[in-house]
């Protein structure tokens, strides 16, 4: 079998996905590891699949067949975490009414997982040190030593080596574990693999929930390609799904993306800051038209919001200075009303001849408008849930 074949093989089976240079040296790095005992490193962001790496490391080596046991160390309170990974003798604690196995001792054998290995406590990484480098422990409360064969694999999304400069992670513990590191890149940094990832999860959400799914549009795909993904990969994962869902089968185009993407951001952060250039940072040029339009019916809509504002309060403070009382021969005939104020007037009376339906629709379509068609924020405003909306819109005819 071929180096090639083999690593084609771990991506297709374990969601490796990618052919950016970054993957591919990701990928190398797994096949030479797997079947070795060695521990390893896995650093990255939040998001970046440092779990599937694990997943590919462990189901490639000698001990697959072996439990692999995953512990989220951040996730155990510091009082705990050392029951939870070696276990306990009965009597050691207040709640200790049994002698218990900890992680250590199921995953015996087989691999031990410890994600966020950076939160563990500067106590707790004491043993774990000692379990590195002699293979034994001994339950909290017990005297008695314990013996296991495991191999440790741990991921961070912390820069250990700074935690070590600043006391707060053992350096004897940080080489320990970085016997090899396996560095997980940003997915802004492999932007080629985005198209990729989009299709994998796309075709497998739409195999497993029956949902048809028609591609996204060229001008859709390089917005997604310039985008951030401060989630990374799991924010890709959760965005294909719901646009998916969302846009019921049809072809995904660039108008639906950017209200989905920027739906709860607020305007300051979508423009530029600069006033004269209102441009979406990675835009396209017919994108940046766009975003200078609407800036600019924006900025018209506050200059037009603020004139009738001093109309209205210009009308008051004429009508304070008028006499309270007038003669019949003098009687004062009253300014008329002012234009917003007549607009809420005429609304009033259309609003008295209309039926709840129709009341409702108008609510629901100038609500839409108001937010740009944003159906999630639109739910929000109407203090609604989004599946109520979606049903409402179908129920008018609206889509």
């Amino acid at each position: 079998m071929s180096k090639k074949f083999y690593l084609s093989d771990i991506q297709k089976d374990f969601g490796i996905i990618g052919h950016s240079l970054e993957i591919e040296q990701v990928v190398s790095t797994v096949s030479q590891v797997a079947f070795s005992n060695i521990s390893v490193l896995i650093t990255g962001e939040s998001g970046t699949g440092k779990e599937v790496v694990v997943n590919a490391i462990h189901k490639h080596s000698p001990r697959k067949h072996k439990p692999l046991v995953s512990v989220n160390c951040g996730a155990i309170p510091a009082g705990l975490i050392e029951s939870e990974l070696f276990g306990h003798k009965k009597g050691a604690f207040t709640d200790a009414k049994d002698d218990r196995r900890g992680y250590f001792e199921e995953a015996d054998g087989g691999t031990i997982f410890l994600d966020e290995i950076g939160e563990t406590p500067m106590e707790t990484q004491v043993r774990l040190l000692r379990v590195l480098e002699q293979g034994e422990f001994m339950r909290v409360g017990d005297s008695k030593k314990r013996r296991v064969d495991v191999r440790i694999l741990a991921a961070t999304n912390r820069d250990l080596r700074e935690m070590v400069t600043q006391g707060r992670f053992r350096q004897d513990l940080y080489f320990r574990l970085k016997a090899v590191n396996i560095q997980l890149p940003p997915l802004r940094k492999r932007r080629e693999d985005i198209p990729l990832f989009i299709e994998y999860f796309a075709r497998r959400y739409s195999n497993f929930n029956n949902i048809p799914f028609a591609g996204f549009s060229p001008d859709a795909m390089e917005i997604l390609q310039n985008y951030e993904w401060e989630g990374n990969v799991r924010e890709l994962k959760n965005f294909v799904e719901s646009m998916m869902v969302l846009e019921g089968g049809a072809p995904i185009k660039s108008e639906a993306v950017h209200r989905f993407l920027f739906a709860d951001k607020p305007e300051s952060s979508i423009f530029s800051s600069n006033q004269n250039l209102p441009v979406l940072t990675g835009n396209t040029p017919s994108q940046a038209a766009q975003s200078v339009i609407l800036q600019q019916l924006f900025l018209l809509r506050q200059e037009v919001a603020e004139i009738k504002q001093q109309l209205s309060t210009g009308v008051r403070q004429m009508t304070h200075f008028l006499p309270a009382k007038a003669s019949k021969t003098e009687e004062f005939q009253p300014l008329s009303e002012p234009a917003d104020k007549q607009e809420i007037l005429v609304v009033e009376e259309e609003k008295s001849k209309m039926t709840i339906r129709e009341m409702e629709k108008k609510l629901i379509v100038e609500t839409l408008k108001k937010n740009h068609y944003s159906r999630r924020q639109t739910a929000k405003d109407l203090e609604i849930s989004e599946r109520t909306l979606y049903r409402k819109i179908s129920e008018y005819g609206l889509q």
